[in-house]
């Protein structure tokens, strides 16, 4: 593709990204992706074929937008306790802003799509985070900062109160005092005391 192709198709993406944000998976036609970018059918058509295809090209290139900036963050000289709680801090926003994400229509993809075991999206990213989280809770333990017997399932626990947080936000609703409370007990769990 050329430069232009790719321009188009990131305008696509981000268009198609702003949709799904407002009216979930289910209710999203390509029809309206057509509408919300002004491009032809066709036009749409040489990038996409589907909803799913076109949702699943958002979800990786959120995934890769989170990645660069978690790669930037590693770059910088932080504490595993700053990274971690720079990890929550993002959390929190993504919990508190739930009308500004992608929430929604990922439960409504996933619930709609079958995928085999090893290419379900979302199941990787899990399972990603817990690789990820529980890597720099081995870090802190090394340099003396957390204390944690089992990081792997301390990792499993903060990801699933994490994506229970922000499903709560989308339907009984959240405070950020609640939110904060979450964080704290999870932090409180990892810091090692001092002798």
């Amino acid at each position: 593709m050329g430069e232009k192709s790719d321009q188009k198709k990131a305008y696509i993406l981000e268009t198609a990204r702003k949709v799904f944000m407002e009216k979930g998976y289910k209710n999203v036609t390509m029809k309206d992706i057509v509408e919300a970018c002004e491009i032809s059918r066709g036009g749409l058509y040489l990038y996409f074929n589907s909803t799913a295809e076109l949702f699943i090209a958002v979800l990786q290139k959120e995934q890769e937008d989170t990645d660069d900036a978690l790669e930037q963050t590693l770059e910088k000289e932080m504490t595993v306790a700053d990274i971690l709680a720079l990890f929550f801090k993002e959390q929190k926003k993504e919990i508190l802003h739930a009308q500004d994400n992608l929430t929604i229509a990922t439960y409504e993809f996933f619930f709609e799509t079958k995928f085999p075991k090893k290419e379900n999206m979302a199941r990787r990213q899990f399972e990603m985070g817990v690789k990820l989280l529980s890597e720099m809770i081995d870090a802190g333990v090394s340099t003396g900062e957390l204390y944690c017997e089992d990081s792997i399932a301390a990792a499993k626990n903060m990801m699933f109160v994490m994506e229970g947080l922000k499903v709560a936000s989308r339907t009984i609703g959240v405070s950020e005092k609640t939110v904060d409370q979450q964080i704290l007990y999870m932090m409180q769990g990892l810091i090692a005391e001092e002798e």
